[in-house]
């Protein structure tokens, strides 16, 4: 797979420097998408689906603020992965092609451009929007942070949110809408900014090698803004929570494994487990067929360690990050040995329930419980979804508002999961 990979990217150069632009967007494209038409990534989809233990069927969002009639609904936008200055994409879920970038522009490829940014949403009175920034020796980040207007001084929950690529953390607060929430739910909402200087297309570098260990390139980054934070306002060192879109899902699978001691629980929508790739080639495969299994780098068995909350939302239809990347995580990081499907005689250890979004998605929402019934994890699949944050707002980049409230149930399963406690 990998020298297959790499023959392609270096003929795909030869051609762009010789001019021939659709020649190599052919090449691009047959080597990022073999067997990932919307119907092949629907089945694979359900591939391993487990016999229900529990289920029930029920509808939720129907007086939700984005159900608007049929024919003003508005269209899901593309995968935060492809840029559309290269055909095919020059981030996919993180990886940047940024080698044959420079030299795509001004192509005027099959890719529909992401909406030119709106104005910034009006703030509550009393609530702040501040910019800071965060340094260490691995390197200098951006951030946005939202403080609720009702914030006087006492510990609240703070929800990290990492962007996937090509947005930032104005579009992404808009996309999700996690600043509305903080309102209702009091919390603060912390957003690191990716540098492009970092990744040309703005995307957390999950499949680098580098950025994969504690205390070093990103991963020590986004924790110290993290502690930052929690030095300047007062936060619940409880609660403390990770959360992200695409690349950003993957680096905060990473934050969750790496941190344990920092966040009590993680929030994964299109993302990919932890240590799924340390290289382009790797990070190509993982994103078309899912990981081969839940392993960290180097071979090195992890599961020992990750036995924490997680909630996950995918896309059936993702043709960006293969739905399988969504079973991968919840098996990595919140899926202990414990929380198996029943067997004949055993207690139940998992409970599926399925639903529909009024005029918009179905959805199957598997939980999975540890012994005497703890909720550690949830796996929420999309059905007919592609690679976009479900139930977010159109006033942001790559959201469907046709699916349940991704911001809404994360929220949700966060405040039910703090460290040391039991969920209410």
């Amino acid at each position: 797979m990998n020298a297959r990979m790499n023959a392609a990217m270096q003929e795909a150069v030869r051609l762009t420097r010789a001019g021939q632009f659709l020649e190599a967007t052919k090449i691009i494209q047959s080597t990022l998408r073999p067997g990932m038409e919307p119907g092949a990534a629907a089945d694979s989809a359900t591939h391993g689906a487990e016999a229900p233990i529990e289920g029930e069927f029920y509808v939720i969002g129907a007086e939700g603020p984005e159900a608007a009639p049929p024919e003003l609904e508005p269209q899901p936008r593309p995968p935060p992965g492809p840029r559309a200055n290269f055909p095919g994409g020059t981030a996919w879920a993180g990886v940047d092609l940024g080698a044959l970038n420079g030299q795509w522009r001004g192509f005027k490829g099959p890719l529909r451009p992401p909406r030119p940014a709106r104005t910034p949403d009006p703030l509550p009175d009393g609530a702040r929007f501040i910019t800071g920034s965060y340094a260490n020796p691995a390197g200098t980040r951006s951030y946005k942070l939202y403080v609720p207007s009702g914030y006087g001084g006492e510990p609240l929950p703070l929800v990290v949110m990492l962007h996937g690529c090509t947005q930032d953390p104005d579009d992404f607060a808009a996309g999700t809408r996690m600043n509305e929430l903080a309102e209702k739910e009091p919390c603060l909402v912390l957003y690191p900014a990716q540098a492009q200087t970092a990744n040309g297309s703005k995307c957390w570098n999950w499949f680098k090698a580098t950025d994969q260990e504690r205390d070093q390139g990103e991963p020590s980054i986004i924790a110290g803004m993290t502690r930052q934070v929690c030095d300047t306002h007062r936060i619940d060192p409880d609660r403390i929570y990770v959360a992200g879109l695409s690349a950003g899902g993957a680096m905060a699978v990473t934050m969750g494994i790496l941190y344990p001691d920092l966040y009590a629980a993680v929030g994964i929508h299109s993302g990919l487990p932890h240590g799924a790739a340390c290289d382009l080639p790797s990070a190509l495969a993982a994103m078309q067929k899912g990981g081969a299994s839940p392993l960290g780098r180097k071979g090195k068995e992890t599961t020992g360690l990750l036995a924490f909350p997680a909630i996950v939302f995918h896309g059936d239809r993702d043709t960006t990050v293969h739905p399988g990347n969504g079973d991968q995580v919840i098996r990595q990081c919140a899926r202990p040995a414990s929380a198996r499907p029943a067997q004949a005689g055993a207690d139940p250890q998992v409970t599926v329930q399925r639903g529909q979004v009024p005029k918009g998605h179905a959805y199957t929402r598997t939980i999975y419980h540890q012994p005497g019934g703890r909720p550690i994890a949830e796996h929420w699949l999309i059905h007919g979804a592609g690679h976009a944050w479900s139930g977010g707002s159109s006033r942001g980049s790559y959201t469907d508002p046709k699916g349940p409230d991704a911001s809404e149930q994360m929220l949700r399963f966060f405040l039910e999961h703090a460290k040391g406690r039991s969920p209410a």
